[in-house]
């Protein structure tokens, strides 16, 4: 009998395939030319360009295709957890708990030995311990920032989010990217001036 030779191959094709659902999860966040809401998977690329382009002003020396990698798969959980919106206190009760079952079932698609790399790249994104992570975990606030700073307060007027939250939201930017913390905190206070993020 002949050995199949590309044993992995139907699994991989099926976690290519489940993938794909990504781009149907949308999020609250608006393109910057305010036509609609982009979706998980925009996100994502974007973030992967993004840390491309920025690890000079990342907090310590990060492997960059490690970065890539783990921004690409940090969202792959919302397949099944869809998208819980920031400042949404309520959305975001048991959140944990439910990307935790996503991460089990989308990643265990894989053969063992991928679904474990990508499920451990998942775990150090939540866990934004390694230089990495913290990186990682700085574009994933940052890019919704200037996305709402350009669509004139964005999902911050929507929601009517208030000064603090934004403040707390972006405190992984401080860490991870802290030569770009005074570009934030400039962006935060001129969204206070025009109303666009609401007072404490």
């Amino acid at each position: 009998m002949i050995d199949n030779p590309m044993p992995d191959l139907p699994a991989q094709l099926a976690f290519i395939l489940e993938i794909d659902k990504l781009k149907g999860v949308v999020r609250q966040t608006l393109l910057t030319d305010g036509s609609r809401r982009e979706n998980s998977a925009e996100h994502s690329w974007h973030l992967a360009i993004m840390a491309i382009l920025l690890t000079q002003y990342a907090a310590a020396p990060v492997d960059v295709a490690r970065t890539m990698k783990m921004v690409l798969v940090h969202d792959l959980v919302e397949i099944d957890a869809g998208d819980t919106f920031a400042y949404d206190a309520a959305g975001n009760v048991g959140k944990e708990e439910r990307e935790r079952l996503a991460a089990n079932r989308v990643f265990g698609i894989l053969p063992e030995v991928q679904g474990r790399e990508l499920r451990e790249l998942w775990d150090e994104f939540e866990e934004a311990v390694t230089p990495e992570a913290r990186y990682a975990n700085a574009l994933d606030r940052l890019q919704p920032l200037l996305h709402n700073a350009n669509t004139e307060g964005g999902t911050w007027r929507i929601h009517n989010v208030k000064r603090a939250q934004v403040y707390k939201r972006m405190e992984p930017v401080r860490i991870g990217l802290p030569e770009i913390w005074p570009v934030v905190v400039k962006i935060i206070e001129d969204a206070c001036a025009t109303g666009w993020i609401a007072r404490d």
